[in-house]
């Protein structure tokens, strides 16, 4: 596929509003390659460079430190690969509001099991593309034409 150099503003948007539909990524400790797990993000709408993971003190990301995740969009268009770096997070207030029965169902033992870790991700570095084909496109892809020049959407490297 070919992506035009887009809007870093416009596509940060984007990913964000995609992460918000559907908080769901792979996650990674970049010195543990082998620690890559689904994990739900907890998204704060007042806070754009960080998010939150809820997991517990004898997972592989209790190590904490430099992390990658990858996304991918609930309807495939915004894809993204971000850098940052997992830290505990101590500030209770935090921990109230993003606790919910989603997060419960976990973690029986409530906000105060010993086990309990929750760690934020202070985001670095990003790579988001987004890319739409549309009708026309789609259905000359279903005929096995070129379909290169026909996504609309963009590519950047850019902070979160």
């Amino acid at each position: 596929m070919k992506y035009d150099q887009g809007n870093p503003e416009e596509l940060r948007e984007k990913f964000w509003k995609a992460l918000s539909s559907s908080p769901y990524v792979m996650l990674q400790r970049d010195a543990d390659l082998d620690s890559a797990a689904p994990m739900t993000a907890q998204l704060d709408k007042d806070a754009d460079g960080a998010i939150w993971f809820f997991t517990s003190r004898d997972n592989r990301f209790a190590a904490m430190g430099p992390a990658t995740a990858t996304f991918s969009s609930k309807g495939h268009d915004v894809f993204a690969r971000f850098h940052g770096q997992l830290v505990e997070e101590t500030d209770r207030a935090k921990l109230e509001k993003h606790w919910n029965n989603f997060v419960e169902a976990w973690f029986p033992g409530g906000k105060d099991a010993p086990n309990l870790l929750f760690l934020r991700m202070d985001l670095g570095e990003a790579s988001i593309w987004a890319g739409e084909l549309g009708l026309i496109g789609t259905a000359k892809m279903a005929l096995g034409m070129d379909v290169t020049n026909d996504i609309k959407g963009g590519y950047t490297q850019t902070q979160l």
